[in-house]
């Protein structure tokens, strides 16, 4: 069988079905594994801790520490791949999958033709970078580019810029660029996120969303409004008051809290100006939601990504609206059997956690099913 995509998704999945003795070819379109964290800017650090972000079969080292660096990620999954005898191929990118009777064919990269009696697609929530169409922004300029092209504050040093989007990303950079020289950091927000600390008295935020993510979506807004007027100050003032929506209301639609890691001492000091949100590109300058126009040196688009699964499945009617598979983990599409989804949910207990755990589900449901090794 095959799994596309060699993230910490695909590997957790490869291992868990070598352990129960089938064989899974991970099919990786870059050249080694872990492919988006080699992408990532420097100062990323796991925002769950490492004991909770461990892929079945191997520890992470406690000389990683308890929030595991960005490149310490990568050392980890290539001695994940290598520990497990990874049967990984590189340079191949799965273009399309279809159905033919009890096989699914892959069409990759140079015209091949895989065939296997089950896949699983692990290509990763982050998967496309995405910018709106903000009207103008073709005409902008060099002087904007997505977060994913952001490494460390070096290039930015005494320039003024713009960080659109308060998400995990755009949070973390605008605080990375305020401590790293930049002369002056803004931060467009269009919708009021939910701030929480990391740890509380030595309490991980991830501990917390474990806890919580069964409970009723009424009862943890509730919980979260009281934990944040204990933990989080109240930045109105600074331009981010109290959301309007409750937390687990706001997870349900796609949006996790922004773990603090720098932000909010930042707005508090002044370092980061929150402003309104972006709105378009006009005479080389932004204009924002309340009507004002700015001039940054720089715009640094901390707009999310797509999942881009259309052209490999949407011919399968797997898709929601949304473009997220309409299963996951170890149940099938029920007129697409054979076919499993990892890592295309966002939840609040931690991604490298529920991967660990869906790659364990997902091959005991493949390993009980028969399901022969690839050809």
């Amino acid at each position: 069988m095959y799994v596309i995509g060699g993230g910490p998704g695909g590997l957790a999945v490869a291992a868990a079905l070598r352990a129960r003795g089938v064989r899974a070819v991970v099919l990786e379109k870059s050249d080694a594994v872990g492919a988006s964290w080699r992408a990532h800017y420097d100062r990323l650090r796991l925002h769950t801790t490492r004991r909770l972000s461990a892929l079945p079969g191997l520890k992470m080292p406690r000389s990683f520490g308890r929030w595991v660096a960005r490149a310490d990620v990568v050392r980890y999954l290539e001695t994940y791949a290598e520990k497990h005898e990874l049967e990984v191929v590189t340079g191949v990118e799965v273009h399309r999958i279809e159905r033919a009777g009890e096989d699914w064919v892959l069409h990759a990269t140079g015209g091949r033709r895989l065939t296997g009696r089950a896949v699983v697609v692990a290509t990763g929530y982050n998967h496309t970078p995405h910018l709106p169409a903000w009207p103008g922004l073709h005409e902008y300029g060099e002087k904007l580019v997505h977060a994913c092209a952001y490494r460390n504050p070096g290039p930015y040093e005494g320039k003024d810029v713009l960080v659109v989007g308060v998400g995990n990303t755009g949070a973390e950079i605008a605080a990375d660029l305020a401590g790293g020289g930049a002369a002056r950091v803004r931060l467009a927000v269009r919708t009021v996120p939910h701030i929480v600390r990391r740890t509380t008295l030595g309490w991980p935020a991830q501990r917390s969303g474990i806890l919580v993510r069964r409970l009723p979506v009424a009862l943890v807004d509730r919980l979260g409004a009281l934990s944040a007027r204990f933990a989080v100050p109240d930045l109105t003032a600074h331009g981010l008051p109290r959301p309007d929506k409750g937390l687990a209301t706001r997870q349900r639609e796609g949006a996790i809290p922004v773990q603090d890691v720098g932000l909010i001492d930042a707005v508090r000091a002044g370092k980061v100006e929150v402003v309104a949100a972006l709105e378009s590109f006009e005479d080389g300058e932004v204009v924002l939601a309340d009507g004002s126009r700015i001039a940054p040196d720089a715009v640094i688009a901390a707009t999310g990504y797509r999942r881009a699964l259309e052209p490999l499945l949407g011919h399968l009617d797997v898709l929601d609206g949304r473009g997220l598979p309409v299963t996951h983990g170890a149940r099938s599409p029920r007129e697409t059997p054979g076919l499993y989804f990892t890592g295309f949910t966002n939840p609040i207990s931690g991604m490298l956690r529920e991967l660990a755990r869906d790659a364990e589900r997902i091959a005991r449901r493949i390993a009980r099913s028969g399901k022969t090794p690839s050809r």
